[in-house]
């Protein structure tokens, strides 16, 4: 146990370097684009500027009172509390409508592919829907689910719902047709063939599809949040456009790329228990 877990590091030790090293030659250049002063400071303020003063961007984040008539300032919960809050709100619509959007699309595109009826009704409207930009839907949420973790909710089932019902289609027609005759061969009954191996076929390549739908997740939620939920990034980034406040503006956006990193890091690690049989290639294909 102990021996895997330092392969594990070992591996993971030249992964992480490469990606700081990244980051840091990122934060060298805007650093030295604001040095020989190419980047105004009251527009594009450094990394030093907008991460160096964290108390001071803390503040901001206790959205959710800060409009109330009568609240004062050390009224509500702490600013660092108040930073948790924020955080696990956006997590959680980001999560919920992640479970929702592939639940609900990989159903219905098994089912388009299983009933042929439900196909010729339902594969065109999906067809015809999907080019909708997100945003388009945001009326919709509002003046069905008003303002709350709803809209935020529906409008990431209704970013990734419809991309991801094409893609599940797409993997079923994708599948190995040896497969199937093999398990005809063998008995199998049409229930059994789409339990036993279409479904098992076609997990690899929705989950990568997951995975890159989890970042247009995090942007759905934010414009969903900028219409008033209480506590959300969305409404701190709203903040902070409309008080012209560009260090807050730049310190929400690399918390959320912080998540967002760490998410796709985290649906990697589920990725790899719920798909046990595939072999990891990625670490052989890096090392040629």
């Amino acid at each position: 146990m102990w021996s895997m877990l330092q392969q594990r590091l070992l591996l993971a030790l030249p992964k992480t370097g490469w990606a700081l090293l990244s980051i840091g030659l990122f934060a060298c250049l805007w650093e030295l684009l604001w040095g020989i002063g190419v980047a105004d400071p009251r527009l594009l303020p450094p990394p030093h500027i907008f991460l160096g003063n964290f108390p001071e961007q803390l503040k901001f984040f206790n959205t959710a009172q800060r409009w109330q008539i009568g609240v004062g300032q050390n009224s509500g919960p702490s600013p660092l509390q108040a930073l948790f809050l924020t955080i696990a709100a956006t997590a959680m619509r980001v999560a919920a409508g992640l479970l929702i959007a592939s639940i609900l699309s990989i159903a219905v595109g098994v089912a388009i592919r299983y009933f042929k009826l439900f196909d010729r009704l339902v594969l065109p409207t999906i067809t015809l829907l999907s080019p909708v930009s997100p945003i388009a839907w945001l009326p919709v949420a509002i003046f069905v689910f008003g303002i709350g973790n709803a809209p935020a909710i529906f409008m990431v089932v209704i970013a990734l719902f419809f991309h991801m019902v094409l893609s599940t289609v797409n993997q079923i027609d994708g599948v190995n047709k040896n497969l199937i005759s093999v398990a005809r061969t063998m008995g199998a009954t049409k229930r059994q063939i789409y339990g036993r191996v279409i479904i098992p076929a076609i997990l690899p390549g929705l989950l990568v599809v997951l995975r890159l739908n989890l970042f247009g997740a995090w942007m759905v939620v934010l414009v969903a949040e900028s219409t008033g939920v209480g506590y959300g990034l969305g409404q701190v980034i709203m903040m902070a456009r409309n008080t012209f406040n560009p260090s807050l503006v730049f310190f929400t956006i690399a918390l959320i790329g912080l998540l967002g990193f760490l998410s796709d890091w985290l649906m990697r690690l589920i990725q790899r228990r719920i798909l046990y049989w595939v072999p990891q290639t990625t670490e052989v294909l890096n090392g040629l």
